[in-house]
């Protein structure tokens, strides 16, 4: 092909003609731009913590991220407009921020229940019980365990959403599931359904078992480690 050859006129030798290639595509409706502030109702905290979010970044579309978690935990999922409401006050088109919050399995862009169950399954959660803990966390709530294990089910009263997730990043607590964006571990397949009757009961879950109860290396408090306590180491 030279330079005054078209490229829509271009098709290689023996390669079949695609449309997509040589036509190109038509657009199925007019792009959305831009929306303008003042043409959406975006509640005022919400604007506020994006706002607030841009002001830390050189370049506001580095807000981006916290910004459809601004919408996410405002509406319990990126909706359509929540994200056209993100869009007005960044400035930049839905699409955009769409594409992002889909590129990132925890953005949800379709509804998923009052309360979130991540149930970590990678390998150091495999190995010490992880699908059976999501089969657990299932049979608690009544999700789908199929669905469950390919990006999520709902409860049967839809109020709860169980997924199998490939990594949370706390082998530590191997295994582990995330419940409403907080750690628990190390979980046992019994502690499924207690943590469901105690976040539908509105109690707080599994206390013993947060990552948040967990003392912090090197703390004061005493501990009855032997390891710790005895006068061998480094630091006796």
């Amino acid at each position: 092909m030279d330079d005054f050859t078209p490229i829509e006129d271009f098709v290689s030798p023996g390669l079949p003609v695609d449309p997509a290639n040589t036509t190109g595509r038509e657009a199925l409706g007019d792009p959305q731009g831009v929306p303008e502030l003042s043409d959406v109702d975006c509640p005022d905290a919400l604007r506020e913590t994006i706002e607030a979010s841009m002001a830390r970044y050189p370049d506001h579309k580095s807000a981006s991220i916290p910004a459809l978690w601004a919408v996410q935990r405002t509406y319990g999922w990126c909706t359509p407009e929540g994200i056209r409401q993100a869009a007005a006050v960044m400035q930049v088109t839905p699409a955009y921020l769409e594409s992002v919050a889909s590129f990132y399995d925890l953005f949800r862009l379709q509804p998923s229940g009052e309360s979130q169950v991540l149930v970590c399954t990678n390998i150091s959660c495999w190995m010490r019980g992880g699908d059976e803990l999501l089969d657990a966390f299932c049979a608690a709530t009544g999700a789908d365990r199929g669905e469950a294990g390919h990006g999520g089910a709902l409860s049967a009263d839809g109020s709860v959403m169980v997924s199998g997730f490939e990594c949370l990043g706390a082998c530590d607590l191997a295994p582990m599931a995330s419940v409403n964006e907080r750690y628990f571990g190390p979980l046992e397949p019994a502690d499924a359904k207690t943590a469901i009757e105690q976040l539908r009961g509105g109690e707080e879950v599994l206390p013993d078992k947060a990552l948040t109860a967990r003392r912090l290396p090197g703390g004061d408090e005493e501990s009855s480690d032997e390891r710790v306590t005895s006068t061998k180491g480094p630091n006796r």
